[in-house]
């Protein structure tokens, strides 16, 4: 969800893995960039979203530039 909209327009983007609400037309676009980015890493490792750990998960969102939890973080570092 994205909540700097000020402009009152109403941004909704459904695909694959997510569902994506609000936000100013920079910030969905960028919303919409990562969930794409999000998907092809989940494709070149032959996998969806159901079949990935937590770990993964957090490991993806890295990759691609996601924020993550500060311990999260640490444990993929530690890796």
């Amino acid at each position: 969800m994205g909540f700097d909209c000020k402009d009152g327009h109403k941004r909704i983007t459904t695909g694959r893995n997510f569902y994506l609400f609000g936000g100013s037309k920079e910030t969905h676009r960028e919303m919409q960039e990562r969930a794409i980015k999000f998907n092809e890493q989940l494709d070149k490792r032959h996998k969806s979203l159901d079949d990935i750990s937590p770990g993964e998960f957090y490991e993806i969102a890295n990759k691609i530039g996601l924020k993550i939890p500060p311990e999260k973080r640490k444990e993929l570092e530690s890796e």
